[in-house]
Parts: structure tokens; sequence; C-alpha cells
């Protein structure tokens, strides 16, 4: 069998790992040939094609980012586009498609296996947002590099006494920023899932300095909304692609805060960073395991469907079911953030 891959949106850490194991599986237990498209869906609809082999993968498992490149392309909202992806896979006689990536690419992938042809996801976002599945490829890593952040950026606080905002990514959901704050020890952390209000913001940080600190650190998601109607009014800036700016709530809320209190503000955002670098052994097993599981699925006949750790196991979820939804952070969770402040 000729199987597809490919690997959509935003690159993160772990997507190798996923690559090497679909080849190693794919090409090893079962025979099949392995395609991997250049740059995600535009790939496909361009034919830009690279056939993987053992060679292909060889010491690819420690490093970041993706062998195949990546795009945030979607034919399903390209005049033409779907049609497109069919006519390419048929002529390269691909029978089978795995495709890499968070809500867009998986989105696409459940449009293009409602055209008839074979579909197994697997999931990956630093944002750990896609439902269905308990984690997603980059994630691990991403929250390790922005908690190693927070830490040294703790001590430079501390050092000049200065309240510190640090920006991480996290659009419709806070995983990163909760997690990396809770480790980290941020006293006051600003996610999209609660709406913040700026003069409690203000008040807390206000009593804390005066009673008993000379620094506070500050986690924001870039996602993060205020409260509709308060004294601090912020909307989301938007790219292209509808992906929000970076760095933007970041300064509204540093800038704010230096206003409101006096006191000595400074900024930081993490942006790409987070993305960037070796992934860590649970993102390059995690990677595997999904790589294995999609080559097994597509054997066994399974379609439109996403590899998803459940637990301790990686199961086969409905793309179907997935579509649409997003993974927010447990009340329970964003409780233990508030409680540590």
């Amino acid at each position: 069998m000729q199987i597809g891959l490919l690997t959509g949106g935003g690159d993160c850490p772990g997507l190798n790992a996923a690559i090497r194991a679909v080849v190693k599986r794919g090409l090893g237990e079962y025979g099949h040939s392995i395609m991997g498209f250049r740059n995600g869906w535009k790939g496909v609809v361009d034919g830009d094609i690279l056939p993987l082999t053992r060679d292909k993968i060889r010491n690819t498992l420690p490093l970041g980012g993706t062998l195949l490149g990546t795009a945030r392309y979607h034919p399903t909202k390209e005049n033409g586009g779907i049609d497109a992806v069919l006519q390419v896979l048929e002529q390269e006689r691909i029978e089978a498609l795995i495709c890499i990536g968070g809500d867009g690419t998986l989105h696409a992938a459940s449009e293009v296996a409602a055209a008839g042809v074979k579909i197994v996801a697997i999931p990956k976002t630093i944002d750990n947002d896609v439902w269905g599945t308990d984690q997603s490829i980059g994630y691990h890593t991403a929250v390790n590099i922005a908690t190693e952040a927070i830490d040294r950026i703790h001590t430079t606080a501390e050092s000049h006494n200065r309240v510190m905002v640090i920006e991480v990514m996290g659009r419709t959901a806070g995983w990163i920023a909760v997690n990396a704050g809770i480790a980290g020890g941020a006293e006051i952390v600003l996610a999209p899932e609660e709406p913040f209000d700026m003069d409690k913001v203000v008040r807390f940080l206000t009593h804390r300095h005066r009673s008993h600190a000379s620094f506070s650190i500050v986690v924001v998601a870039e996602g993060a909304q205020a409260v509709p109607g308060s004294s601090f009014e912020y909307t989301s800036a938007t790219g292209k692609y509808g992906e929000i700016i970076g760095g933007a709530v970041g300064a509204a809320v540093s800038q704010e805060i230096a206003q409101r209190t006096g006191f000595d503000t400074r900024l930081t955002v993490l942006g790409h960073v987070q993305r960037g670098g070796s992934p860590t052994p649970t993102d390059r097993i995690l990677g595997s395991r999904f790589g294995v599981a999609a080559v097994d699925a597509i054997n066994a006949d399974k379609s439109d469907v996403m590899t998803a750790l459940i637990g301790e196991h990686v199961e086969l979820v409905s793309l179907q079911e997935i579509a649409g939804k997003v993974k927010t952070v447990p009340a329970e969770l964003l409780q233990v953030a508030r409680a540590l402040a």
C-alpha cells in the first residue's frame, strides 16, 4: 500500500518522532511505501512529494520542527481545494493518508475522509486543545520551556523588585499558561477560560507588594480576555488566518498594571520559543506511539479516526465526534492556579 503523510499548521517538538514511527512501522512491519507531502495540505495540492525511506528519518528523533515542512493552508477554505487534493491523491496512487496537525488540519482531514479517502489523523499542538485526547504532541515540551522561562524570570524579577508579565501561547485554551504558571510559581494566571477583571488584578498586586513582597509574576495566555464591560477593555488582534497577534495582550496588560500601580513592570513574550528546540522524552514517546498506532489503524482498514491518548492507552476516536470542539482547561485546575496566588 502507498500511504501519504503530512504535517500541517504550526510546527512543534515531537513531529519528527511521529514521522519516524510511521515510516519504521509502515516499512518494517507491513512493507508499505510512505510518501511525505511537503508543507502540509499545500504540498498535497501542489503534488510536492518526498518519498520517505529509512535514510530520510535517520537521526531525526531528537530534532524539533518537521522534516516535511508545514504551512497554514486549509483546502476547505480554498476554491476547489478538496477537489485538488483528491486529484493529486488519485494521480499519485495514494491509498491512505496520515495527517498530523491541530484543529485546522484535522477539520480538513475529516472533509477529505467524507469524500472517500482513507484518513487517520494524529493530534499535535502545543496548545493541547484538541478534543478527544488527553495530550497532543508538542504540549509537554512547550510547558517545560515556559516553566523554565518563568523560573529564570523569577530571579530577575526579585532582584529588581518588578512585576514581570510573561505571555505564552494559547488562543482558545490556557493549558500552557495554567500549568506553567502553577509549576513556575506565578502569582496570577490569566487564561481564555476565565475573563479577567483588571481591577482585581491591580488590587491583588498592590496588596501583595505593600504587605509582604517586592515582586510578582503574571502569566497571560495570548487569548486571554477582559471581563466585558469592565474598566479595562481589550479585544484580541488577529491575523490573516484568524491567528492571534503575539505580544498584544501582554503589552496591554503590562502597560495597564504599570499605569495603575506605578510598579516597575516589564513584559516577556515567549512566542515561537515555545515551539522550537528538541522535544522532551515524553513528546518523543507520544509521537512514536501515535505514529505506530496510525499505521496499525490503516492496516486494519480504519478511516476517519484520530489517535488519542486516553489515560495510559492510545485509542482511536472518530474525527466526526471531535470536529468543532475545543478542549479547555477544567475548572479544578484553574482553581488550583488561583489558590496558589
